[in-house]
């Protein structure tokens, strides 16, 4: 039985993509947003009664108390663990007109947020997403063309320890299963997830699952599913494919033994809502999800037991009236307190707090990015910089976060082609 939420009718004003290479250059100062408070679906039932999630870790977020509609606790800015350059990578379209030469290779200072360009960490095509093994040694690419693949580069020197098709056009998003042993692709132009086996040196093997999303139909203005990404939840056991063309989430099954995956259940948007990004709470029964078609924003139950995920009513991206607004990515910190949001068109970073652990998103206003298309967004690891890769004007923002609040840190960094920063 599917885990389906009917969150209502469409807007006519669904703003849709056509083909991959429209996703990948499509394009088109915030004052203070309205607090809008938008319930949440209802919680799924508690996962045990010890109160703790199927991987052990506790069931409830940190941000409040439950019920009352209270507000976030104040967040005193992170610790620091040292002030020493941090490595930071940054992806790029090596094919676009003065885009990038490959995966780029910078530092920053966690204490300034200041950016210093260090060259070329691996001349990868079109590597327009990237993430890094729980290891830390090996960073991954898509490599996002008609024929797609995935590659993995040894951090250490750069060296590329190999690239695999994904069995489809576009990639635009790879992540790595916690444990460590699969890697999980989102083949964009053709609407299909893709899964590898990881070696000891980090290295993929060939593909162990490859499944295209043939169902629904495609949601208005689409020609056919949009895979935008493929995550592991929180439980470990499922992994969720949001696909932007036939306005659904898809949760499967992945045997950890094989790298094979089984469907479990749909999560269907509104149509036309066109579901890009997917962010899970810390606490692992809520989610927020970034529509970015009809640009708005959705808190999401989750069950660990089913995998089922329930899409709750749409919510405001915080972008202003009469601006075309594509909603690409959420990240929350770290003790579940707050949520961002950049916004695509209307060029700012959305803050939320999060109430009823995990349960509400309260709109807080927005932070203009000075910088054009935030297509990703990216927190430190100790939580006290954020960072906006803008595709258009080719720059890196960095704020310092200090609770909700975002403070600009010095100017932005240029970056050709900007559109994914990750800071280690």
């Amino acid at each position: 039985m599917y885990g389906t939420d009917d969150a209502g009718d469409g807007n006519a004003d669904a703003r849709a993509r056509g083909s991959w290479n429209r996703r990948r250059f499509v394009g088109a100062l915030a004052g203070a947003a309205a607090v809008v408070t938008v319930p949440s679906p209802a919680p799924p039932e508690e996962p045990g009664a010890d109160g703790t999630a199927a991987d052990g870790t506790a069931s409830g977020g940190t941000a409040s108390e439950a019920g009352g509609g209270k507000q976030a606790p104040e967040s005193r800015p992170a610790h620091r663990a040292d002030s020493g350059p941090h490595p930071l990578y940054l992806g790029t379209y090596t094919s676009g007109e003065n885009g990038g030469k490959g995966i780029g290779k910078a530092s920053y200072d966690p204490e300034t947020g200041a950016i210093t360009g260090t060259g070329v960490l691996a001349e990868v095509p079109d590597p327009s997403f990237l993430a890094v093994h729980p290891d830390g040694r090996t960073l991954y690419a898509v490599d996002e063309r008609d024929d797609g693949a995935v590659t993995a580069v040894r951090l250490a020197d750069g060296t590329v320890l190999g690239s695999r098709s994904t069995g489809g056009s576009a990639p635009c998003h790879v992540s790595v299963h916690p444990g460590g042993r699969w890697l999980l692709s989102a083949n964009y132009g053709s609407g299909s997830v893709a899964v590898h086996p990881l070696d000891a040196s980090g290295a993929p093997g060939e593909r162990t699952a490859l499944v295209t999303h043939t169902a629904p139909s495609p949601g208005p203005g689409q020609q056919g599913p949009h895979a935008h990404q493929f995550l592991t939840a929180p439980d470990g056991e499922h992994v969720l494919a949001v696909d932007l063309g036939t306005d659904t989430v898809y949760t499967y099954r992945l045997d950890t033994a094989h790298g094979t995956l089984t469907e479990v259940s749909r999560a269907t948007a509104r149509p036309g809502a066109g579901p890009r990004h997917l962010t899970f709470h810390p606490g692992g029964r809520y989610a927020y999800l970034a529509n970015e078609v009809d640009d708005t924003v959705a808190v999401c139950a989750y069950d660990a037991a089913s995998g089922r995920l329930t899409i709750g009513e749409p919510q405001s991206s915080g972008s202003r009236d009469g601006v075309t607004n594509y909603p690409a990515e959420f990240v929350v910190s770290a003790d579940g307190a707050y949520a961002f949001l950049a916004n695509r068109g209307d060029n700012t970073v959305a803050r939320y707090a999060v109430e009823d652990d995990g349960a509400r998103l309260r709109l807080l206003g927005t932070v203009p990015v000075e910088g054009d298309f935030p297509r990703q967004i990216a927190l430190s690891p100790d939580g006290g910089l954020l960072f906006a890769a803008n595709q258009r004007s080719g720059t890196v923002s960095v704020f310092r976060v200090d609770g909700g609040e975002l403070r600009l840190a010095g100017e932005p960094f240029a970056s050709p082609v900007a559109v994914c920063a990750v800071p280690l």
